[in-house]
């Protein structure tokens, strides 16, 4: 029997970004398809899957549809510890290749709108995460301590500390941080892989989605804020005068930051921007290793491959479901 988790961050380009969304909602049907195949064959498999978009007050989905071949002897919904959709599926049929597919139709509305400068200094946050007086706060603490893939470092809070000045409103500090990261560590999808000590992230200054999610997060936490790992996907634009590529988006990685109350504020340190209509949530959890989209213990198996596309289609006002 092995553990074998499969689907890491995908390594999206910033370029290959979309512009941030005009202030209106985003309508888009999602695929998300994986395909294992195995040198052996498996006789027995149970998979997790983090691949249901979460119900937010921003965002809404319909159509939710899992297609699984072999199919699942067994197949089980939950929520897990942090809140986010969790599917469990066990397949005892002897098989050599296993694809799962997720679709889904989603709308995204915008972010309220805030003002960085008028969030509380972000020292005072600080306080009310190492003595919390209010549900959110205890809540929040859960966010704020080293996880398996964010261990603490010494670099990080000093890293971090140009951006949290004294006195600072924690939405501006928090911003010129990922500002930071993105003009000054490097897109760079062969630098890393998912065992990549975030260390050597911050000493190389390159690496991906995942990886600057993660830097983000361990200096805030460096320096005793809140901050939690997002999971999800980025519209995308085709390179100008080519048409869109079915299969060809990707999952993506931003971080969100607890700013007091119930204040939570979506940052992607990989284009530098805030929360946009662009972003679908996911999942969310301390850090990747919590909302990895798919994880698996097989008897049998040997080598696999992987390959996964996913296609991000925005849809128009009124298209049909």
């Amino acid at each position: 029997m092995r553990d074998t988790t499969v689907e890491p961050a995908a390594d999206l380009s910033p370029a290959d970004s979309a512009p941030p969304a005009a202030n209106l909602p985003m309508r888009y049907r999602i695929r998300h398809k994986t395909e294992c195949t195995y040198t052996e064959e498996i006789q027995h498999a149970q998979h997790t899957l983090h691949l249901n978009p979460r119900a937010l007050p921003r965002q809404t989905f319909t159509k939710n549809l899992i297609t699984l071949e072999p199919p699942a002897a067994r197949l089980a919904e939950h929520i897990d510890y942090f809140g986010n959709p969790i599917t469990y599926l066990a397949i005892e049929l002897p098989h050599k290749r296993l694809m799962v597919q997720v679709d889904f139709d989603v709308t995204v509305t915008p972010e309220p709108e805030y003002y960085a400068a008028a969030t509380p200094a972000w020292e005072s946050i600080r306080d009310a995460i190492r003595s919390p007086s209010d549900d959110m706060a205890r809540d929040s603490n859960l966010f704020a301590f080293s996880s398996t893939l964010i261990p603490p470092l010494p670099g990080l809070a000093e890293y971090a500390m140009p951006s949290f000045t004294p006195g600072r409103p924690i939405a501006e500090a928090a911003f010129d941080l990922i500002t930071r990261i993105h003009k000054e560590f490097v897109f760079d999808p062969v630098a890393t892989t998912i065992t990549t000590p975030l260390g050597e992230v911050l000493a190389k200054k390159r690496g991906v989605c995942q990886d600057f999610a993660h830097l983000a997060i361990g200096c805030m936490r460096g320096i005793g804020l809140a901050a939690r790992y997002v999971s999800g996907y980025l519209r995308t634009l085709p390179p100008p005068g080519k048409p869109r590529m079915v299969g060809a988006d990707a999952t993506h990685a931003w971080l969100g930051v607890w700013c007091g109350g119930d204040m939570w504020i979506d940052l992607d340190p990989t284009n530098g921007v805030r929360g946009t209509t662009d972003m679908i949530t996911l999942a969310w959890g301390r850090d990747y290793d919590d909302v990895s989209p798919m994880r698996g213990v097989l008897i049998g198996g040997g080598g696999q491959t992987l390959k996964v596309e996913v296609d991000v289609a925005p849809l128009e006002a009124g298209a049909n479901s």
